[in-house]
């Protein structure tokens, strides 16, 4: 898979300039006014990664394309997932997208809306990808709202469940007292005195049986 998406990079506009002043002459038409080079170069490049006529574009495809996502599998199983909408709908990654098209898409925390302005298939470099869509996205979280990854010491080893539980409380993921936090054992996953007193039991028995 990342084989065919290196193949299908593209960023920077490598035809002539025959090709790249139509492109340029119909950005200009569209955005009111002349465009300055660095832009019309960008308008070109994603012109030329355009489909070909009377053929369709994948909404999997065209959420990568874009740089929405980072990968077209992850671009499929976002949408299998129910995590991206075309106009307010859940799609399928097949779903043909069109110009004009409002698209909702939530990855990795954070939710990104765009309006799609123009069709390609093949991914481009960010300032390409830029004149693609309308961004209309609320604004990221800011960094101290997101919960900490957690940092370890170089050699301390593997995290303990008790760390595990630590992590994902401090994530929001379980609660105190709550499943996958020790339950009635409490969140430090110290033993109640009924398991101690099972787990001892058991030693002393078998000491006893000797």
């Amino acid at each position: 898979m990342a084989s065919e998406d290196a193949d299908e990079n593209v960023h920077g506009h490598t035809g002539g300039p025959d090709e790249a002043a139509p492109a340029a002459e119909r950005a200009e038409a569209a955005e009111g006014g002349p465009l300055d080079p660095k832009t019309a170069a960008a308008v070109a490049a994603a012109e030329a990664a355009g489909p070909g006529t009377g053929e369709t574009v994948r909404i999997d495809s065209w959420i990568w394309a874009v740089r929405l996502i980072k990968t077209r599998s992850l671009g499929a199983t976002a949408c299998r997932g129910g995590h991206v909408h075309v106009n307010g709908e859940r799609v399928k990654p097949a779903y043909s997208v069109r110009v004009g098209d409002e698209v909702r898409l939530r990855h990795e925390g954070r939710e990104r809306v765009v309006i799609v302005k123009r069709l390609i298939r093949k991914r481009v470099g960010a300032p390409v990808a830029a004149q693609c869509y309308i961004d209309n996205s609320p604004p990221p979280p800011p960094r101290d709202a997101v919960a900490p990854a957690g940092i370890r010491d170089r050699g301390a080893g593997r995290p303990t469940k008790r760390d595990r539980r630590e992590l994902e409380r401090l994530r929001g993921l379980g609660g105190l007292g709550g499943p996958g936090t020790g339950g009635p054992q409490g969140p430090t996953g110290l033993a109640g005195p009924g398991r101690s007193g099972s787990t001892g039991g058991t030693g002393r028995a078998g000491g006893a049986g000797r």
